[in-house]
């Protein structure tokens, strides 16, 4: 892939999450594919226009991956986790946490989620 093209990585991951699903399995998979590299393909879509005309592609080769009943059970655990995780992040102070990005990203963090797990778990997309 050129430089010039690599807002279609979203390619080759879509063929390692294949890989990782068979050696590891489904959770792996949606964790690497999903939880990791298509909600920051969303982020980096949000600020630049290539990547975005890319992620209807990149969210269509994701559904193919996984049945309606993974996704929803993945996502919930997902949810679940980052509850647990905000929870224990509300008790550290900012000050103990300097890597801590804040409720803004936070905030930006949920959003996309909530995008990615309505396009991934709709009927039906929009795309030919």
């Amino acid at each position: 892939m050129s430089q010039g093209e690599f807002h279609k990585v979203w390619l080759d991951q879509c063929e390692a999450a294949e890989g990782i699903r068979l050696r590891h399995g489904p959770k792996a998979a949606f964790d690497y594919v999903v939880a990791e590299k298509l909600l920051n393909f969303a982020a980096a879509a949000a600020d630049r226009p290539e990547f975005a005309r890319e992620l209807p592609q990149f969210v269509a080769c994701v559904r193919g991956f996984f049945t309606p009943a993974e996704l929803q059970t993945h996502f919930a655990r997902i949810e679940h986790e980052w509850m647990v995780q905000e929870a224990l992040s509300a008790e550290i102070d900012e000050e103990e946490d300097p890597l801590r990005e804040g409720p803004a990203a936070d905030t930006r963090r949920a959003r996309r989620f909530s995008i990615i797990k309505d396009l991934l778990t709709a009927t039906e997309l929009g795309i030919s």
